[in-house]
């Protein structure tokens, strides 16, 4: 039985991100996507494939791209033909804003603004169905993609899910759907549906418009069984796991995850900033999101993030940052500030680049790093449009730090999923993440 190369290039080198973007273009079905043993969802052979590429043309990770769509770039100048300026940290764009919308903020994680102009798209005919991230009564998945075809469906879905979810189950009806279908997913998720969109022009006129979300990195299934365990509840005793319960007294970082315990019925809750920083030390990501340069994801017609910065983060209700690439998003929004539906105001772009620093930084400075260690380990690497900048070597070290936090977090919990055994065993490793990073920023400020 022949592999698949986009097991055989990608998941073999820890580069997929589980969009199963790949399961929709097999040309004999025989890619299907199963959770494996760290908690991700990764393609897996079912049965015999004739191995001639097709699934690796829609990889957002593939290391041997076409040269036309090398990287976002390319792709953007293919699909992205309205906008009016560019930013080599942003991407092509109309404006940048930051506000909220008054009817959906209460109900949404962040500012509700993806929700308004969902709502905006099927009220005006734009499109007729939406694929975005709902609960799921499978057995495994607290959360997979579906079809929402009316308002009252949409609101379903209106909140943050930091748990592993893919396209792969759902593409494959895309056809049989009538009507036009828009689509939320972060970059990597929006990448491989501008690829599948080159690889079939169909699609563009089927799926006329993307939201993308603002991603700070794909989680494994453990973020999840961590937290909940924090929180009082067993692994296998999880429901309806809830990441953005707003504090709307307080500032809008300063959130609760909650779960339902099934054997008491009752809700756990935990505040987040009590586990300390579970995004900058890397804890459970995927490997495929060290790889990933596209900060504001790029290719969508709107990216949507939260407003982590002030006045925005001071007030707990939440407030989303905005970048238009498109006219019909910016209409959107224009349009909904006119009729006072919207609470709108343009953000400077030296303001905007502010509130993504920290992964700027990561994601773009730390690159050389990565992509060098890796091809030491003679791990692939796709193209990318950063790596090339010189840094510090206390910067390398606080790399090399965090990618061992993040590959020993998934190993530990995987051993033994209990939060108590766990903070023992990751504590040393965050401690000398924690150490070479005040290292690090020392030697920057006396520099």
């Amino acid at each position: 039985m022949n592999t698949p190369k986009v097991i055989e290039l990608v998941v073999k080198h820890d580069l997929c991100s589980g969009c199963g973007l790949c399961t929709y273009r097999c040309p004999n079905n025989a890619l299907e996507m199963k959770w494996d043993k760290f908690g991700f969802l990764r393609p897996s052979l079912i049965h015999n494939c004739d191995a001639d590429g097709s699934c690796l043309h829609v990889c957002p990770f593939n290391p041997y791209p076409e040269d036309v769509v090398h990287t976002e770039n390319q792709l953007a100048d293919y699909f992205l033909h309205e906008n009016t300026q560019h930013h080599p940290k942003i991407g092509k764009f109309i404006n940048i804003y930051a506000g909220y919308s008054n009817k959906f903020r209460l109900s949404s994680s962040s500012g509700g603004i993806a929700t308004y102009v969902l709502t905006e798209l099927l009220d005006k005919n734009v499109i007729d169905h939406i694929f975005s991230v709902k609960e799921s009564k499978k057995s495994g998945n607290h959360f997979e993609y579906a079809i929402s075809s009316s308002t009252k469906q949409l609101l379903d879905t209106s909140k943050t899910r930091y748990f592993p979810v893919t396209l792969g189950h759902i593409m494959s009806h895309i056809h049989k759907i009538k009507g036009k279908v828009a689509i939320v997913g972060v970059a990597c998720f929006i990448k491989a549906i501008r690829l599948a969109q080159y690889e079939e022009p169909t699609l563009k006129v089927k799926i006329p418009f993307l939201v993308g979300i603002i991603c700070g990195g794909l989680k494994s299934s453990f973020f999840t069984e961590y937290i909940a365990n924090k929180a009082g509840v067993q692994v296998n005793d999880i429901r309806n796991p809830e990441y953005r319960i707003k504090d709307l007294k307080s500032t809008s970082s300063d959130y609760s995850f909650g779960c339902i315990n099934i054997n008491n019925q009752k809700q756990h809750t935990i505040k987040m900033r009590s586990l300390g920083d579970m995004w900058g030390t890397g804890l459970f990501k995927n490997n495929a999101c060290d790889f990933c340069d596209d900060v504001t994801t790029e290719l969508a017609d709107i990216s949507l993030g939260d407003a982590w910065i002030p006045p925005y983060s001071k007030d707990g209700r939440g407030t989303n940052v905005i970048i238009t690439r498109s006219l019909v998003a910016d209409n959107i929004i224009q349009n909904g500030v006119i009729s006072n539906k919207l609470i709108i105001e343009e953000l400077p772009l030296n303001i905007f680049l502010a509130s993504q620093q920290g992964s700027y930084n990561h994601r773009h400075k730390g690159l050389s790093f990565r992509i060098k260690y890796s091809k030491i380990k003679k791990q692939l690497v796709p193209p990318k449009r950063y790596g090339k900048e010189k840094i510090s070597y206390a910067f390398k070290i606080v790399q090399y730090i965090r990618m061992i936090v993040r590959q020993n977090s998934l190993k530990l919990w995987a051993k033994n999923p209990n939060s108590a055994s766990f903070d023992k065993r990751i504590k040393k490793y965050l401690l000398a993440l924690k150490f070479f990073t005040a290292v690090y920023h020392y030697n920057k400020r006396i520099r």
